[in-house]
This record gives structure tokens, C-alpha cells and sequence, in this order.
């Protein structure tokens, strides 16, 4: 187990891998008989039978049969569907032939699709226990992702896909129900980002963050309840060194690849095709310079994750390609 770990940052429990993806069978985050699968329940390594995505759904469901109404709960269920080694429920005899975990060997949309198709069934039963426990009407559910798609995903109308920060890298879907307090059907075009949840769900519970440990998320409880206007957000990424830097302010994007400039009105340009840096050259100003000072108060990117290349595909989506 990890020096840092579910149990050591704030979880009762925990169950699932460690590291980025595992094999959906062995479990293991690499090829060779002596590797260990990397599947824990607390800090104790174990070794299961099954397909990784209904081993988690598994899990889940066991866990919400052992809720109540009248406690709160967080199940936090990361999926690792569909990240790769791309296999789906039935090919455990192909995990066995796999030279690599690895993004580009093998799959097919064909194959995208069953662990894609797998993994809605299981957060369908996840689903199904909720409500057969009483628990669905004020229990909120998110579904979210924590980058863009891979080779095999759709992201129309997005350019660049996952290891990119275009918007096909970085914006994700983001599902959200709460039959108490949400009327369903609705769809907000307020700006979130992940770290969002947490004051915000803190703020649906009563609660808010401790005062020592403040959130870098923004409470959207308000929006979400329609008691509130969308407010214009800033966010800041950077990816690989500097090679990709892009700040979001309102809906204008800034976005550096390899030293190249765009600036982007996504509101009307959500493919990012239009670059407006000479039309804009005050605003490109600004944007360049908030970003510089919010980078200088991050700590440096490690050097092992320094290196950076271009896919060929990504290279034809690539602004102005």
C-alpha cells in the first residue's frame, strides 16, 4: 500500500487499485507472473476472481445494503472503465496475450463499446440497490470523468482527446441527480471542475470546509438549486512541463502548445479553431499574465513528467491544423 492512501486522507473504508488502471482480470498494473494484482480492501493486498468493472459495482452495492435514511454516506466508486487494457467481460483468454497493459495495444470501437456497455450495467445495479434500499430520493448522484476521451471515444464537438488541453481533453460530461431537491431533465451551463464537489456537497450536507484546510473548489450548490445564477469561473491547467499551459476565464480560453498561442471564445468557438490572439492582443495580455502568476505559486511539475509528444491524430486536431 501506498505511503498515501484512501485510509490515511479521511475514508472508512476502501476497496479497488492503487495506481492508474489495472488489468480488468489479473488485477495487475503490469505484465509477469510474479507482479501482485494491485487490488486492496483498507491497506491489505487481495486476490479476487472477476472483471474489475462489476467487482467495483459489487462492492458498492454491498456497501449501500449496509446504509441508512437516517445517516449521511459518501460512496465514492471509481471506475476504471473504459480506461485501457481494452478488454471487456468476455475476454479474459485475450488478458493473457496482452505484451503490454498499455493505451495502443490492441481495441477497436467494437471493444470500446462492451467495456463502455459494461460499465453502464454496473452503476445500473449500483442504481437499482439505491433504490431498493429507500435511499435514491435524497441521496445525490454524480457521474463525472476525470479527463477527455481516448482514441476510441466520440468528442464532437471538441478538438483533442485525453493528455491534451484542448477542450476535448479536458471537458468531461457531468451527470447529476437528486430527486428531493434537483427537478430532473434540466441542463445548467454553469463552469465546475472536480474539486467543486467538495465544498458543495459539504454545503448540501449542512457542513463546509474546515477553516485550516480551505477548498480551491467553489460551492455550486446555489446553481444547482436554481437559487443562483451561473457565475463565470477561472480555472488553470498545465500538462507535461510547460508544453501545454491553458487558463479558462469566463468563456474565453488561453491556451500555449509548445510555445504556440491561441486564444479561444468558447462560447462561440467551442472547437477552437478560431485563434483571436491578433484581434485580442489586450486580453491575451491579460490572460498570459494571470496564468504566469498562478503558475508561479504551484509547485514544479516532477521531472519524470517532463517528457511530452504529440499524437499524429492529435497533431491533425491540433488549432489550425
Amino acid at each position: 500500500m501506498p505511503k498515501y492512501g484512501p485510509l490515511k486522507s479521511g475514508y472508512d473504508e476502501f476497496f479497488g487499485n492503487t495506481g492508474g488502471a489495472v488489468d480488468y482480470f489479473t488485477h495487475k498494473a503490469g505484465l509477469g507472473k510474479d507482479l501482485p494484482p494491485d487490488l486492496f480492501e483498507g491497506e491489505v493486498r487481495v486476490d479476487k476472481a472477476g472483471y474489475y468493472t462489476d467487482l467495483i459495482a459489487d462492492h458498492g452495492q454491498a456497501f449501500l445494503r449496509r446504509q441508512s435514511a437516517d445517516k449521511p454516506f459518501l460512496l465514492s466508486l471509481h471506475f476504471t472503465a473504459p480506461h485501457w487494457p481494452w478488454e471487456a467481460p468476455g475476454d479474459e483468454p485475450l488478458s493473457r496475450q496482452l505484451k503490454s497493459l498499455n493505451h495502443s495495444d490492441g481495441g477497436s470501437l467494437k471493444k470500446y463499446g462492451e467495456i463502455v456497455g459494461a460499465l453502464d450495467a454496473a452503476i445500473g445495479r449500483v442504481l437499482d440497490t439505491l433504490q431498493s434500499q429507500g435511499l435514491a430520493q435524497n441521496t445525490i448522484v454524480i457521474f463525472t470523468s476525470d479527463n477527455g476521451g481516448e482514441r476510441f471515444s466520440n468528442t464532437w464537438p471538441f478538438s483533442g482527446q485525453k493528455s491534451e488541453l484542448l477542450e476535448g481533453g479536458i471537458r468531461v460530461s457531468t451527470l447529476l441527480r437528486w430527486p428531493a431537491r434537483v427537478k430532473g431533465g434540466q441542463v445548467s451551463d454553469q463552469v465546475v471542475i472536480s474539486m467543486d464537489w467538495l465544498p458543495t456537497l459539504l454545503a448540501a450536507a449542512g457542513g463546509a470546509p474546515h477553516v485550516d484546510y480551505p477548498s480551491d473548489g467553489v460551492n455550486v450548490l446555489p446553481q444547482l438549486l436554481g437559487q443562483a445564477a451561473s457565475v463565470p469561473r477561472q480555472l488553470f491547467w498545465r500538462y507535461k512541463s510547460n508544453a501545454q499551459r491553458a487558463l479558462r476565464d469566463g468563456d474565453w480560453k488561453y491556451l500555449q502548445i509548445n510555445g504556440n498561442e491561441f486564444l479561444f471564445n468558447l462560447a462561440q468557438d467551442q472547437r477552437e479553431r478560431a485563434n483571436l490572439t491578433e484581434r485580442e492582443p489586450g486580453r491575451l495580455d491579460k490572460l498570459r499574465a494571470d496564468r504566469a502568476a498562478w503558475n508561479a505559486g504551484m509547485l514544479p511539475i516532477p521531472e519524470k513528467s517532463r517528457s511530452y509528444r504529440i499524437s499524429p491524430k492529435a497533431q491533425a486536431d491540433r488549432p489550425g491544423a
